[in-house]
């Protein structure tokens, strides 16, 4: 009976917590329905509520999925009043987030309803009217921002102990700031008409709206030669003062200059002169279908690190807010304006393919450009293979290189389908290869070199992949692509970098070697020391020999398509049998294919 009893206070429970969870549901779909909004979100009339936590853009649940705890979506284009009835209603909310829309009008929350929330971002809006008094029942309030709005009336007494982080600056409040707020920098309360009290030696400092006048009440006519000798002391004094400032930018822009600097350094406070300076031309643009729900001053709060310097730039992974990883691309040297790098950002934007990684957003202004995509957090294929080799190194298996392989290629020929069949990816490397949850090949920077400035000296290995007809970067095609994905196939193949050094720092250039290699003896010097242990897989890596070295034909014309080289790499598995396979004995020769025949008789 106990038994009993316990089962229908769980299934009481369940039902109970699901029409909760139907009810927050609703409450968003109202709010969503009633705003209008310029970005397209993901959430859906007929899906069930489950996905509302699994799949809704901007919105986190509880651990047991019962109630909506977060609503995060900065940026999204709002543009009107915040419904009644619909986001209040998220009694469960933890965390709101509506920084930087559109939305105008008196705040219409009473905040007694959100016992538990910890953060709320309503900055750079059009929010009017008075701070709701109720906003001093948030007990757990760890962080508020209201700045850059157009609120008025006195600043109420927020007299949390566990708010750590204020920001009420630019906006039209009057009076004293309440004491229990004094312990926050002048910053946040600046741009608006409040005073703070000090202890009784010290003058109050006051903010306002405007300048002050600098013309005194009783003012004392000065003589000529008076007047004279201040305006020829002030103007030296400006002069020292402007040139210490001007070395003081040359200083800062020689350490870093905006995002890059502030990525870079992982900086937590936002950069309110970027913020604010943002026109609807200068935001991150999503792309449809993207779930993330992030803005510019996001990322300049992020915590980030340097993933390294690539052919065309610096990458960064910058960890969110809600715990979101993302790498974050700033382009240099571009040759293009706005308009064709919207256009070819757009182009590359609506490939949606398993083998190539999504182009999740971009950024452009006149002094940076950005693009963000999804970080893999296994590293790059050029991490796995150039990683340092020791004992608790864990080497490639032959299996995952097949599938590194064939997924890559899968994934450069969807891109060479795309725009008529004459989007070229332009950079193929193993460094911009990353193993997908099924250990498959994609491939990442595509078609960025159509945009940027040529590249007068490469980066060493990234010039082991091109193709030798190539001698402006911009000037790429798609049997410079297949040279380059031939390249990266004997780096699976051999370990080895396009372009190394020996222990008497003689340089090496990867195809060259194999050549030689083959043309000298046919023997297993050629692949990599790691696949030696696997039994019965030396006619699978002659196979993957062939396809490689039919890709790095000299002449653009010989090179196969890479449609045609998926269909040799998947044929490579088909064609060994498994239990049937026999090892070449190291001391045979094995009779040389005809590709290889062609290309040494050719050099």
């Amino acid at each position: 009976m106990n038994l009993y009893k316990f089962f229908l206070m769980g299934l009481f429970w369940f039902r109970a917590n699901a029409n909760v969870l139907e009810d927050d549901k609703q409450a968003l779909l109202a709010f969503i329905n009633h705003l209008p909004h310029s970005r397209s979100l993901n959430w859906v009339t007929n899906s069930s509520s489950s996905s509302v936590c699994q799949n809704w853009t901007g919105v986190t649940c509880s651990q047991d999925g019962s109630r909506v705890i977060g609503l995060r979506l900065p940026g999204v284009g709002f543009h009107g009043h915040i419904p009644v009835n619909t986001i209040s209603k998220l009694s469960g909310l933890q965390i709101l987030s509506l920084r930087s829309n559109g939305i105008y009008g008196p705040l219409p929350f009473d905040f007694s309803v959100w016992k538990n929330l910890t953060i709320v971002n309503l900055a750079n809006n059009n929010f009017n009217g008075s701070i709701p008094n109720s906003i001093t029942k948030l007990t757990h309030l760890a962080s508020l921002s209201l700045a850059n709005n157009s609120l008025i009336g006195h600043i109420p007494d927020l007299g949390m102990h566990n708010l750590h982080v204020l920001d009420l600056a630019n906006n039209h409040l009057i009076g004293v700031v309440p004491k229990s707020l004094q312990k926050f920098p002048k910053s946040v309360f600046v741009g608006n008409n409040v005073s703070m009290m000090f202890s009784s030696n010290e003058v109050p400092f006051v903010m306002p709206n405007h300048k002050p006048s600098l013309k005194p009440k009783n003012s004392v006519k000065l003589s000529e030669k008076a007047l004279l000798g201040i305006i020829v002391g002030v103007s030296v004094i400006g002069f020292v003062g402007f040139a210490i400032f001007w070395s003081m930018c040359c200083f800062e822009r020689n350490r870093g200059d905006g995002i890059s600097s502030k990525l870079g350094k992982g900086l937590m406070s936002p950069e309110k002169e970027i913020s604010q300076s943002q026109d609807v031309n200068n935001r991150l643009v999503f792309f449809e279908g993207c779930n993330y729900a992030f803005d510019l001053e996001d990322l300049l709060r992020a915590s980030a690190e340097v993933l390294g310097k690539g052919t065309f730039g610096m990458s960064y992974k910058a960890i969110l807010e809600d715990g979101t990883s993302v790498v974050v691309k700033r382009l240099k040297d571009l040759s293009v304006g706005r308009r064709d790098f919207e256009q070819q950002m757009g182009i590359v934007g609506r490939i949606k393919h398993e083998n190539v990684i999504e182009l999740r957003a971009y950024y452009y202004s006149k002094d940076e450009k950005l693009t963000v995509c999804e970080y893999y957090a296994q590293g790059s294929v050029g991490d796995m293979l150039h990683g340092k080799r020791g004992e608790d190194r864990v080497p490639l298996t032959w299996e995952t290189r097949l599938q590194i392989a064939l997924g890559a290629a899968r994934g450069i020929a969807q891109v060479h389908t795309e725009a008529g069949m004459k989007l070229v990816h332009g950079n193929i490397k193993s460094s911009n290869i990353f193993l997908n949850s099924q250990n498959h090949g994609c491939i990442s920077d595509i078609g960025l070199s159509a945009i940027m400035s040529q590249i007068a000296t490469p980066i060493a290995r990234a010039a082991g992949y091109r193709a030798p007809e190539i001698t402006d970067t911009r000037k790429v095609s798609q049997p410079s692509d297949v040279y380059s994905f031939g390249v990266f196939l004997l780096e699976l193949l051999t370990g080895k970098s396009p372009v190394h050094t020996t222990t008497g720092d003689e340089i090496i250039h990867l195809v060259r070697w194999v050549h030689l290699v083959v043309r000298e003896e046919w023997t297993g010097e050629v692949f990599d020391v790691e696949l030696l242990k696997y039994p019965n897989i030396e006619e699978e890596m002659v196979e993957m020999l062939q396809i490689a070295m039919a890709c790095v034909a000299r002449v653009p014309d010989q090179r196969p398509k890479m449609v045609e080289v998926v269909k040799m790499l998947e044929g490579v598995r088909r064609n060994t049998e498994s239990e049937n396979r026999s090892c070449l004995p190291e001391s045979s020769t094995a009779p040389l294919p005809k590709v290889f025949e062609t290309e040494l008789s050719a050099r």
